[in-house]
């Protein structure tokens, strides 16, 4: 609202301006001389300099001793020593002191590139060819092994698929650099424009080798998918928002069971999961397999979006999703309404796939199933992660601050202590455990080795 109102300011003393000059000039072509107007501009440009350098020199003694060295060092540095420092080279200094020393780990200052970047991200828009890797073996050797592809990407429409590995990449497959170095691929990648086709050489698990040809490209991720033992959807299109039958179906799932896989609380992943529950009620399927692995989180919004479907034992419109503890005041944050009778039986059962990856968001969609008797401990499944069984343990929020003045930058501070909505239980630094009665699985990349692993875990019981 200020800003706006400073906008129009700025635009009426501009047309103001420009009014004055053409009177002037009018004036001077006729030879006369407004003395009376002269004085006043006179006055009024002393009264201005008067005043902003007041101003100034107040502003100079109400700022801390500390902030006032500081201001006093770069002006030194910039003047007196032997080496040219511009400004950007002194702030880059200060600003990644407070991210690295300062700030918590998620908390952090963002330039207005790196601000502006978060916003996209967080919109799903994407840039790239939407491919995850394991860059090392457990011995320590080079490999590029494929642990994810993103939902609506070039690398997805290529076919590429968890577990694959590129050993060897090109302009075009008759001129192929055999290498399993990801910084050398990822040197290979920045030398390719936009839109420039290329080729891999993928291996898959059991040895067979197949070539790919796709391009860098600018994108809208998908964050959902949804299979069966006999069907799988995604959502594809400019916009990640088109329903249609891709990829294969998950055949270790019984007839009344259905898989979705939610990659991250980003972009359009609520309208996603809407959708992707409207094909489980259509398909008659009674329980669901909620998969969570490598999920990080994302906004709070869209986990109160699809807590919805699952707070069970709750006769509330909006049930709770989260409770955000900021020290001084405790704040609810809800779903956004409460589906669960519609598409669930009192009998049905809800599983979660999670590994030391799933954080923040994911862990709060956790606790609304486990506090709400939508799933129990006992229905949640640990992928191992280096010999770890557990969710990551993120139970703190961030909140993201526009600073003042027209450089576009931001802050993200953690703000507050997120709890479960009715146990008001805190997982931070602890996540779910197998303590807490879940079961655990081994890690592989095996395609759906993981995924498969989990469900005959899960319902041998």
């Amino acid at each position: 609202m200020e800003e706006n109102e400073r906008k129009e300011q700025t635009e009426d003393v501009e047309a103001f301006s420009e009014v004055s000059e053409e009177k002037e000039a009018k004036n001077a072509s006729s030879g006369k001389i407004d003395w009376k107007k002269l004085q006043r501009r006179l006055i009024a440009g002393l009264l201005a300099v008067a005043v902003f350098g007041g101003g100034f020199a107040v502003g100079r003694l109400t700022l801390d001793p500390e902030m006032q060295s500081l201001i006093q060092l770069k002006n030194a540095i910039q003047k007196e020593y032997y080496l040219e420092v511009d400004d950007a080279q002194f702030y880059n200094v200060v600003f990644d002191a407070i991210n690295d020393q300062l700030l918590d780990p998620y908390s952090q200052y963002m330039t207005a590139d790196e601000y502006a970047s978060q916003n996209a991200a967080s919109k799903g828009q994407q840039s790239g060819i939407g491919v995850t890797f394991l860059t090392k073996t457990d011995d320590g050797l080079d490999q590029m092994l494929v642990s994810r592809v993103s939902g609506n990407s070039p690398a997805e429409a290529a076919g590429l698929k968890e577990g694959d590995r590129i050993v060897a990449f090109g302009k075009s497959e008759g001129e192929m650099t055999e290498s399993v170095v990801f910084n050398d691929f990822s040197a290979f990648l920045g030398g390719c424009e936009t839109g420039e086709e290329f080729s891999l050489l993928l291996q898959a698990e059991n040895g067979e080798q197949r070539t790919v040809t796709l391009s860098k490209q600018v994108y809208v991720e998908n964050y959902v998918f949804y299979r069966s033992n006999d069907s799988a959807y995604r959502f594809v299109g400019a916009k990640a928002t088109e329903l249609k039958e891709f990829g294969e179906p998950l055949t270790c799932l019984e007839e009344d069971t259905a898989y979705i896989r939610l990659t991250r609380f980003y972009g359009a992943a609520a309208t996603q999961f809407a959708g992707a529950m409207n094909v489980f009620r259509e398909e008659g399927k009674k329980n669901l397999v909620l998969d969570l692995r490598g999920n990080g989180g994302g906004a709070l919004d869209i986990a109160q979006e699809i807590s919805s479907y699952f707070c069970k034992n709750s006769d509330e419109k909006y049930p709770a999703a989260v409770i955000a503890d900021y020290g001084e005041k405790i704040y609810t944050f809800k779903a956004k309404g409460n589906y669960y009778k519609d598409y669930f039986a009192e009998d049905s059962r809800i599983c979660i796939l999670a590994d030391s990856s799933s954080a923040s968001a994911s862990e709060c969609l956790i606790g609304v199933m486990v506090d709400y008797g939508a799933t129990a401990y006992g229905d949640i499944c640990l992928v191992e992660r280096n010999g770890v069984a557990k969710t990551y343990g993120k139970g703190i929020m961030q909140t993201t601050y526009n600073l003042p003045g027209f450089r576009g930058d931001a802050v993200k501070l953690t703000t507050a202590t997120i709890r479960w909505p009715v146990t008001r239980k805190s997982i931070h630094g602890v996540g779910v455990l197998p303590e807490d009665g879940a079961l655990v699985v081994g890690e592989t990349y095996k395609a759906d080795g993981e995924a498969t692993a989990a469900v005959e875990a899960l319902f041998a019981k």
